[in-house]
Formats: structure tokens, C-alpha cells, sequence
């Protein structure tokens, strides 16, 4: 049952952006609708799948790189959807739906047979850890997916081409809005997830840091949403070098995060 109900979520993730796509390619918002739709009803049964996930024997572990990165689809919509109340960025949705479904689809080749990790001895901290850093990392996809498009649209408008410029797409400042809030929420969870993880550690080996990629690559990630933090908030950067910052930090901090956890 939790398998179905998890590869519903991701057709309707893979609907929603195949919809979205064609309601804005064609102007045709009554498509772009139904995109929504299916893009809200997916996140609703991504929730309960989530809740489900106990009836399964044996329980997936919280901390399988499978379950993280379906949490972080889940997290990443949620947001999305509740950012749309805040700034006009429903033309995003044709980045983030199908990101959506490649997650939770990456995520189901993990669901149909489990395996208890080893780590589960280690308390609670493995899985405060992976939920808030999958929590930040999903924020911080969004101000990625933003910053994509803010420099795609500011190159756009820089070289004046007479392209002719979809009306669903957000504006060059409700992008730099998503990448504001994102910023705001993700770096703290982001935060919170590399403390717990030192913790973690702490607990296994009795140091925090044991210098494997991991470490390295999530660490050098954090710094550069750190440096970014304070130039957003302090020096006041502008609104371009923000977004090839969220960019550049995102693509060092997945690579560090996730990439080197499917290589271990």
C-alpha cells in the first residue's frame, strides 16, 4: 500500500509538470491549473505515504539517502505552495514538479526493499540530522531553481532580445524574493542539520569531524551559504551576484551533501 500511495505521488509529480509545461508553453491556463491541482493532491498523498511509513516491515530508516531525498521533494513542494501566497511565482512550477518526480522516483528504489541501517543504534541524532538537512537543502533548492531563472531572464532582458517573454514566469523580483525567504528559512535548518551531524558523529567515533568527503563536502557547502548570508543581509549584495551565489552554493553543497553519499 505505502508503495502505491509513493508511486502515485510521483506520476502526479510527473503530471503536474508535463501539464504546467504545456499550459505555459501554449498559453493555455486552464492546463497550468490542472498542473497545480495535481502538483497539491501529490504533495497531499506524499504526506500520508510519509505516515505510513511505519506499517512497513521492516521500517524504512529515516536516515536511508532513498528516504532523504524523497523527504526532500516533499519539503521543497510544501514550500513552494506556500510561497505562492507571498510572491507571483507560479511559473516555477515547471522546474519544480519535475525535480519533484525525480526524487520521489529516485526514492522508490530504495522503498520496495528496505534494510535497517546499522546506524539506528545511534539514537535519534542520525535522524534529526538527515530531517533538518534535508529540510534546508530543499529550501536552498528552491533559491537554486530561482537564481536559475533570474539569471536566465536578467541575461535576457541585458542583451534585449525580442524574445517574447511568457506571462506565467515570475518577475526578476519575485525571484529574488523566493531566493530572500528560502535563504532565510534553509541556512538555519541547514545549520541545525550540520551541528546534529557533528553530533552524531561525536557520538560514534568521539570526535565531531573525522575529515571524510562528506564532512568536507557539506562543510564547504555551509561556508558558502554562510559567506552568502552575510553579503545578503549585511553588505547588502545585489539581487544578480545573490542569485550566482545561491547557484554556485547549491551545486558545492549537493555534490557534498548528496553526491558523495550515493559515491559511499
Amino acid at each position: 500500500m505505502v508503495f502505491v500511495i509513493h508511486q502515485l505521488v510521483a506520476c502526479l509529480y510527473l503530471a503536474a509538470g508535463i501539464c504546467a509545461g504545456v499550459g505555459l508553453g501554449f498559453a493555455r491556463p486552464q492546463i497550468t491549473r490542472v498542473g497545480f491541482g495535481a502538483l497539491g493532491l501529490g504533495w497531499g498523498l506524499h504526506l500520508v505515504g510519509f505516515s505510513l511509513l511505519h506499517t512497513l516491515d521492516p521500517t524504512p530508516p529515516v536516515t536511508d539517502i532513498g528516504r532523504a531525498v524523497s523527504f526532500m521533494a516533499f519539503v521543497g513542494v510544501g514550500a513552494f505552495l506556500l510561497l505562492l501566497r507571498k510572491a507571483r511565482i507560479h511559473g516555477l512550477i515547471v522546474l519544480v514538479a519535475p525535480l519533484a518526480f525525480m526524487s520521489e522516483y529516485f526514492g522508490l528504489q530504495s522503498l520496495g526493499a528496505p534494510e535497517v541501517s546499522a546506524i539506528e543504534a545511534s539514537g535519534g541524532m542520525p535522524h534529526f540530522h538527515v530531517l533538518f538537512g534535508s529540510a534546508g537543502l530543499a529550501l536552498l533548492g528552491l533559491a537554486f531553481i530561482a537564481g536559475v531563472l533570474f539569471l536566465a531572464e536578467h541575461r535576457r532582458l541585458k542583451s534585449k532580445r525580442s524574445l517574447a517573454r511568457l506571462p506565467a514566469l515570475p518577475s526578476l523580483e519575485a525571484l529574488d524574493r523566493v531566493n530572500l525567504l528560502a535563504l532565510t528559512f534553509g541556512f538555519p535548518l541547514l545549520t541545525l542539520g550540520l551541528v546534529t551531524g557533528a553530533l552524531w558523529v561525536e557520538g560514534m567515533h568521539g570526535v565531531p569531524f573525522t575529515w571524510s568527503l562528506h564532512e568536507i563536502g557539506a562543510s564547504l557547502g555551509w561556508l558558502v551559504y554562510a559567506v552568502l548570508v552575510v553579503l545578503r543581509f549585511a553588505a547588502h549584495q545585489g539581487a544578480r551576484q545573490c542569485a550566482t551565489h545561491a547557484v554556485g552554493g547549491f551545486a558545492v553543497l549537493f555534490a557534498g551533501y548528496v553526491g558523495v553519499g550515493l559515491l559511499l
